[in-house]
C-alpha cells in the first residue's frame, strides 16, 4: 500500500484545518457535561483539549491567518480555568478512592476538616469556571474559531504540500528539549519548580508530534510513547507534591504529626515515583538516545504499512 507521501496533495493548512476542526468541534460537545457538572472525565476532556489546540494553533501558526480573538493569551487563560477544578478533582479522588482506605481510623478523621475544605474550594473554582465558560471571550473565540473554519485563511506555506514539510513541523516541538534544566535535578530537594515545568515542556512536544502520527514512522511512535510515559510519571510526582502540601497546609501540627502514615505513605511513593523518573531521565539525555530522537523525526512511514488517509487520521487521543 502507498505511503501517505504518495497520496494526492494534501497542504500543510488543509491538514491543520483538520486538526484544528476536530479539536473545536469536541470543545463544543463537552460543553454541556462539563457545565453539568456530574462526572469529573467531561472537564478533564476539556481540558485537554484546550491544550491540544493550543499546541495545534501554535505548531501551525506560519500557515495559517487566524482571526484576532484566536489567540494565546485567551486559551492560555481558558486553560487556567480548567485547571483550577480540574486539580481539585484529582486531590480529592487520591485522597478519597487512593489513599484513606490505608489509613487509621485516626488519621480519617483528622482528614475530614481537610476534605471538607478541598470541596469548598472545587465549588468555588466551578463557579469560576461557569463564568469563564459563559463569558463573552471564551465564546467570541468559539465562534470565530468556527467561522474561520468554515472558510480558512491560509499563507502561501499553508498551501505547499505537507509530505514534503513534515519534518519543519515537527522538529520545533522538541528543539531545545534536552537543554532543559529539568533534566538534570539530582534530587527532590532540588528545585521541583524546574521539574514542573519540564512536565510541560514534554506535554508540548508530545502533543505536536501527535499531531504528524498519519505521517510519522515506527520509531516517532516510540518516542511518543516514551514521552507519554515521562509526563505521566512527573505528574504524579507533581500530584503527590501537591496533595502533600495542601494536607499541611490544613492541618493545625502539619502532616508529619498529625497524620504520619499517610505522611510516610506520600513520601514512599514520591520517592518511588523520582527513583523512576531519575533512572528514566539519566537514559534518555545520554547521546545516542539523543540522538536517536533527531533520527526519528527523518523517518517516514513504511512502505506498504496499512495508513490512515491524511485527513482522516486517528481518533484523538484522550489525554
Amino acid at each position: 500500500m502507498a505511503s501517505p507521501y504518495d497520496e494526492p496533495f494534501t497542504s500543510n493548512g488543509a491538514f491543520a484545518v483538520d486538526l484544528i476542526g476536530r479539536h473545536t468541534q469536541k470543545l463544543v460537545s463537552l460543553q454541556g457535561p462539563v457545565l453539568a457538572d456530574r462526572d469529573p472525565e467531561p472537564l478533564h476532556q476539556m481540558r485537554v483539549s484546550l491544550r491540544r489546540l493550543r499546541t495545534c494553533l501554535q505548531q501551525f501558526a506560519p500557515a495559517l491567518r487566524l482571526p484576532r480573538a484566536v489567540g494565546d493569551p485567551r486559551l492560555a487563560k481558558m486553560v487556567r480555568r480548567l485547571g483550577m477544578a480540574r486539580d481539585l478533582d484529582v486531590l480529592r479522588q487520591r485522597l478519597e478512592h487512593d489513599l484513606i482506605g490505608e489509613l487509621p481510623d485516626g488519621e480519617r478523621r483528622a482528614l475530614r476538616p481537610v476534605l471538607k475544605q478541598l470541596r469548598r474550594e472545587r465549588a468555588l473554582a466551578y463557579e469560576q469556571l461557569v463564568t469563564a465558560l459563559h463569558s463573552g471571550g471564551y465564546l467570541k473565540l468559539l465562534s470565530q474559531l468556527q467561522g474561520w473554519l468554515r472558510e480558512p485563511d491560509l499563507t502561501p506555506l499553508g498551501a505547499l504540500p505537507l509530505r514534503s514539510w513534515s519534518q519543519e513541523w515537527q522538529a520545533p516541538m522538541v528543539a531545545g528539549l534536552f537543554q532543559h534544566p529539568g533534566w538534570f535535578i539530582a534530587d527532590r530537594q532540588g528545585d521541583m519548580e524546574l521539574v514542573h515545568d519540564l512536565r510541560k515542556r514534554l506535554k508540548t512536544a508530545r502533543y505536536g508530534l501527535e499531531n504528524l502520527g498519519a505521517v510519522t514512522g515506527s520509531r516517532c511512535r516510540q518516542w511518543i510513547a516514551e514521552l507519554r510515559d515521562l509526563q505521566e510519571l512527573l505528574g504524579e510526582l507533581n500530584d503527590l507534591h501537591v496533595l502533600e502540601k495542601a494536607i499541611d497546609d490544613q492541618l493545625p501540627s502539619g502532616l508529619a504529626r498529625s497524620v504520619p502514615v499517610l505522611e510516610a505513605l506520600l513520601r514512599g511513593r514520591a520517592q518511588a515515583c523520582w527513583g523512576q523518573w531519575r533512572q528514566r531521565a539519566d537514559g534518555l539525555v545520554r547521546p545516542e538516545r539523543r540522538r536517536s530522537l533527531s533520527m526519528a523525526l527523518l523517518e517516514r512511514r513504511c512502505q506498504g504499512q496499512p495508513q490512515p488517509s491524511l485527513l482522516t487520521s486517528p481518533a484523538l487521543p484522550s489525554s
